[in-house]
């Protein structure tokens, strides 16, 4: 069967005349618009909340060697870091799909920097490996391992190995956090979903609801991994960069 056949026998919605598109339309910007707003209503909310102080002089690495959190700072007022999941030992194909999805969408970095904010990446394993993958998927952004002893400070309460965004405040040499998510809230990084959300098809994800016949991901899973990989790896490798993380296979 070809792919052309294959699209035609997928789902479409109803044909209308542009009257009928346009009211309809009409009808879910109003839901857009108030979910907009209630958006602006939890992020003031989320300003509003407390903060804690967390030891500024927690250990890290970076590409010069030992560093610490107050480092990662880069100067700037604020902090926002995403936990790196890392499988320690396995090669690039094994590694985090969800992570490579989300991390390889935050490239320019200058609107943060602007408004005194700077990004970081913590892996949550072994510098020389994590940094690899960071060069093997041509990513810009600043680099961190955080040690298993840092992440039992910095993830106090929470699961280490997880996917995590952090967000902390520098007042001088004290550090506070004043906000976390993990798991989807993690999709504040992502612009293909949401762009995704925008068309008629959506994401292909199992729980979305879709009518019959629209696309869902193959074998019941998320689309994150292409034959074997998660997908950014891809045109990594085809335009010639070394996936060789140095665990002994690749």
């Amino acid at each position: 069967m070809t792919q052309h056949t294959l699209r035609d026998e997928l789902g479409t919605p109803n044909i209308v005349d542009r009257s009928v598109f346009e009211a309809e339309l009409a009808a879910l910007r109003v839901r857009e618009t108030a979910h907009t707003r209630e958006g602006d209503a939890i992020a003031a909310a989320r300003r509003r909340l407390p903060m804690i102080e967390v030891d500024g002089a927690t250990r890290l690495i970076g590409k010069s060697g030992p560093a610490t959190l107050l480092d990662a700072f880069e100067g700037r007022r604020m902090l926002i870091a995403y936990y790196f999941m890392w499988h320690a030992g396995h090669p690039a194909p094994e590694q985090c799909e969800g992570c490579t999805w989300v991390a390889s969408q935050v490239r320019e970095l200058s609107y943060l920097h602007s408004r005194d904010a700077t990004f970081a990446v913590f892996a949550q394993g072994p510098y020389e490996e994590s940094a690899r993958y960071h060069a093997f998927m041509g990513w810009e952004m600043p680099w961190y391992a955080a040690p298993q002893e840092s992440l039992e400070k910095l993830l106090v309460g929470r699961e280490i190995g997880m996917m995590h965004i952090v967000c902390y405040l520098r007042e001088g040499p004290k550090v506070f956090e004043t906000y976390w998510t993990t798991r989807r809230g993690v999709e504040a990084m992502d612009n293909s979903y949401r762009l995704l959300d925008l068309s008629v098809y959506g994401r292909q994800e199992t729980w979305e609801d879709s009518p019959a016949g629209w696309p869902k991901p193959r074998n019941g899973k998320q689309n994150m991994r292409n034959n074997g990989r998660p997908i950014p790896q891809w045109p990594r490798l085809k335009a010639g960069y070394s996936d060789d993380l140095g665990t002994g296979s690749h």
